[in-house]
């Protein structure tokens, strides 16, 4: 029925009231009863379509198309017609609506003989084959609807030449092969090609749609997620991603969806630790981390969502709740599940073992964020030991301009690496260390306390580089991908190799000489 009033309003049939079809289908069958197809050429070539079509339909049990006989096609059961756009004076069929009448068959090449129809809703059938070439002379089509049905074949690259498509749900069939990027290229306000056997990796254009709902669940995706899921901050509400091949990290950008109402990643490989940046999704009800390879902490900020409702993070390797996050059954009305995972003193988690061979091979998700393949983005952080934030310090907001995420502070000086990543200060060291404040003190000028600090006279500044006036609070301080405890100013014994002093700051005056 949404379908149908979306019909109503986007392409101005003059119907009284498609979504109530049912109740005005006698007024549609009397006004157009007794139009000849021999004076009028359009619905004469539906007529011709449709008896194409009624010849290869070899299964009818609930006889949905027992009445397709005679001219008068839009007496037709699931058949609709409407005034054409071009000539209201002209009748033309608009729309077939044969949900759940479980025909089976297939779609012939006739089909594009009905170029009027702005409408085309086949869900849960038993059509099979291939979809035609021809379904190109549908330039009025809006919802294009063949869900639960065994169509069969690569992606029906024929829909991206629908210039008026809207609506795309081509799930539960048999698709298999790449999705192609030029899908994204389209603007359509939702996307479901779940439950087939798409087998690529997801295409690094994937945010340039404007599309409200991307379901991509129960295929053969592999790779990452690309960082370019930012660009669909104005619009995405649903993502599922559920039972795929997915790999790498989950990049930081996802905290740019400030609709997001759902995210459901679960079932498939991903590594690192859960991304600061889902803490600023004020308006997620949903998220699903489940059964994948994810480890680090589970972060305060997210289980302290307001709208959040469902969170499932089991079948993971975390082995730390901060704050609230560890007592979640005081959140009333929010279900969790936080089992098979690495959490002291919790019931139901994984075996000593099975944790300890998780943290033998960190992934850094700064340096390798699609560990796997793909293309990804910026995670959050070292496997083994994401730096945990305050509750006072502030979370990312989707609001701050992408470009900044991506653009380096200053460029690097005599092996010292400076970027600004959705807020936090990343400073990477290839040194040695005993003590990780006594390496802020004498590498950098700072000392990590909890409090706000200034970020005055930095001996960066004789580096190259100088940083104004700064806040800074300690997020976690160190972490080094040798090191198998925890991260923070808690490492005693010498670091060797890169060292990672991760803070969240907030700029107050930031100069950057050039």
């Amino acid at each position: 029925m949404r379908a149908l009033f979306l019909l109503l309003v986007h392409i101005s049939f003059s119907f009284n009231n498609l979504a109530a079809k049912h109740s005005n289908h006698a007024t549609h069958r009397h006004r157009y009863h007794n139009h000849s197809p021999n004076s009028n050429p359009r619905l004469h070539q539906a007529y011709i379509a449709l008896q194409a079509w009624k010849q290869v339909i070899y299964s009818d049990p609930k006889n949905s198309t027992t009445n397709w006989v005679g001219p008068s096609v839009c007496s037709y059961k699931g058949v609709f017609c409407a005034p054409a756009l071009d000539d209201p004076k002209i009748t033309v069929v608009a729309g077939i609506d044969l949900n759940s009448a479980d025909l089976a068959g297939f779609l012939p090449h006739e089909i594009g003989l009905l170029s009027d129809l702005a409408l085309i809703h086949l869900n849960s059938n038993r059509f099979c084959g291939i979809i035609p070439e021809s379904l190109a002379n549908l330039t009025l089509l809006f919802e294009l609807d063949l869900s639960n049905n065994r169509f069969v074949g690569p992606f029906p690259f024929v829909v991206l030449s629908l210039p008026t498509l809207n609506f795309l749900d081509i799930r539960y069939n048999e698709f298999e092969g790449p999705l192609p990027a030029e899908l994204f290229n389209k603007k359509l306000d939702a996307i479901f090609v779940n439950n087939n056997n798409f087998t690529s990796i997801i295409p690094p254009n994937f945010g340039t749609t404007s599309a409200s709902v991307v379901v991509f669940a129960n295929n053969q995706f592999g790779g990452c997620l690309p960082s370019t899921i930012s660009k669909f901050a104005n619009t995405l509400e649903e993502l599922v991603l559920i039972n795929n091949n997915l790999t790498g990290c989950l990049p930081q950008e996802l905290g740019y969806l400030y609709k997001l109402k759902v995210l459901d990643v679960s079932s498939n490989s991903i590594v690192g630790p859960i991304p600061y940046s889902l803490a600023g999704l004020a308006h997620l009800e949903l998220l699903n981390l489940g059964h994948n390879m994810l480890s680090g902490i589970v972060i305060e900020g997210v289980c302290q969502l307001p709208s959040l409702t469902n969170f499932t993070f089991s079948y993971n390797f975390f082995c730390e709740e901060q704050g609230v996050c560890q007592n979640l059954t005081s959140r009333k009305g929010l279900k969790y599940d936080e089992r098979r995972n690495c959490l002291p003193e919790k019931p139901f988690q994984r075996s000593a073992k099975e944790c300890n061979a998780a943290l033998e091979h960190p992934v850094d998700c700064f340096e390798h964020p699609c560990t796997g393949g793909g293309g990804g983005g910026v995670g959050g952080g070292t496997v083994f030991a994401p730096a945990a934030a305050p509750a006072t310090v502030p979370v990312s907001s989707p609001s701050m301009p992408p470009a900044a995420a991506h653009q380096p502070l200053l460029a690097p000086h005599a092996g010292f690496h400076f970027r600004s990543v959705y807020g936090e200060l990343v400073l990477m060291f290839p040194v040695s260390t005993e003590s990780s404040r006594s390496l802020l003190r004498s590498t950098v000028g700072l000392e990590l306390r909890s409090g706000p600090g200034r970020m005055d006279n930095n001996p960066m500044s004789r580096r190259g580089g100088a940083i104004g006036a700064g806040r800074f609070r300690e997020r976690g301080g160190i972490s080094c991908p040798d090191h198998r405890g925890g991260a923070g100013s808690g490492i005693s014994s010498t670091c060797a190799g890169r060292v990672r002093v991760t803070l969240l700051i907030e700029v107050i005056n930031l100069k950057i000489p050039m």
